[in-house]
């Protein structure tokens, strides 16, 4: 969502990822050549499967399966990439060995699930997932111990629950500052969402539910990239940048990722720096009270060049009192208002 609302130019690696490449057979095989061996090699996952929210390829390349790969993969007696994947026998998985298993084409199939076991506090023991993890396990005892496996699934979930601790203390930073009503600019300054809506972009539902937060009961803000006070983006970044790394990290064995390239200790930064905006913002507050100024959020804040670009404000402009929920008569995916029906369930 927080990347759709940006000019197509703004956001090429997105657009192209998800127009020109998804769900084509050439995407993997590679046109002309289309050779199930060429498609049965890791980098052809690489294209699209990096980056900071979606470090897949990174996390993989420099783990422990990762450097058997790049060291072996020359060798047709180590990885014979002639054979289907349902009677491989290689040295070590390929992103495909474990995510295409036999030749399956889903790749969701043999996932954890990313956001709510991933970047979201949730009892990861619940029976909703248990057939999802029971599945992961089922993979990796193809070359270990079903115990070897649990073990680093456990692993996993302690490193998403610490790291769950530290961003929620970040997010609450964010929140205290923003109730004391120095949460700076507040959402009434500034240019609404890419969703058309005027609601503190960490009102997240049920997490900061209520009018104090902005919007009504129930509804959420949308997460922002630009045009957010600085505390606000920080909580972003640790979410939805940092607490990817650690997840991805764990669940493809790359430790370095998880602890060092922004992990866990990246985590650790942007709390502080979430620390020291809320401290700053305190202390300018104070002193602007002890010397009578009223300070008025900045132009800059409401309307800009590149603002315009930006779908929230079209949709204000064009459809004036709509959001972009009550322009989607089916919002399907868009529809962030309301929590998948399986988890409502499952926590009823």
């Amino acid at each position: 969502a927080w990347s759709i609302e940006r000019p197509p130019g703004d956001t090429a690696g997105c657009t192209f990822r998800h127009t020109s490449s998804e769900e084509r057979c050439s995407t993997c095989h590679q046109r002309h050549q289309f050779d199930p061996a060429v498609a049965r090699h890791s980098e052809q996952c690489k294209a699209c499967h990096w980056g900071k929210d979606h470090r897949d390829w990174e996390a993989y390349d420099i783990s422990m399966h990762g450097v058997v790969y790049q060291v072996n993969k020359w060798n047709p007696t180590e990885f014979d990439f002639s054979k289907k994947l349902a009677d491989a026998d290689y040295v070590g998985p390929t992103c495909q060995y474990c995510h295409l298993r036999g030749g399956h084409h889903n790749v969701q199939r043999l996932s954890t699930v990313y956001t709510s076991m991933g970047m979201s506090n949730a009892d990861r023991g619940a029976p909703l997932w248990k057939e999802k993890r029971d599945t992961w396990v089922s993979v990796c005892d193809d070359c270990h111990s079903p115990r070897f496996a649990r073990e680093n699934l456990q692993a996993m979930d302690e490193a998403c629950k610490d790291a769950g601790l530290k961003y929620t203390e970040t997010f609450k930073v964010a929140e205290n500052l923003m109730l004391d009503g120095m949460g700076e600019p507040m959402p009434k300054d500034l240019a609404p969402d890419w969703s058309g809506q005027h609601i503190w972009s960490l009102k997240i539902g049920a997490y900061h539910d209520g009018p104090k937060y902005g919007g009504a009961q129930g509804e959420s803000g949308e997460f922002r990239m630009s045009n957010c006070s600085d505390i606000e983006r920080i909580c972003f970044e640790s979410v939805g940048y940092w607490m990817t790394y650690i997840m991805k990290g764990m669940a493809h064995g790359s430790w370095n990722d998880a602890t060092y390239c922004d992990g866990s200790f990246g985590m650790d930064r942007w709390l502080v720096k979430a620390k020291a905006a809320s401290e700053q913002a305190r202390r300018f507050t104070a002193l602007e009270k002890k010397t009578g100024i009223n300070w008025v959020p900045s132009e800059f804040w409401r309307k800009g060049d590149y603002l315009e670009q930006l779908t929230g404000t079209r949709i204000v402009k064009e459809f004036p009192g709509k959001t972009i929920f009550d322009l989607c008569p089916e919002p399907g995916w868009l529809d962030t208002h309301h929590a998948p029906a399986e988890e409502v369930e499952s926590l009823e």
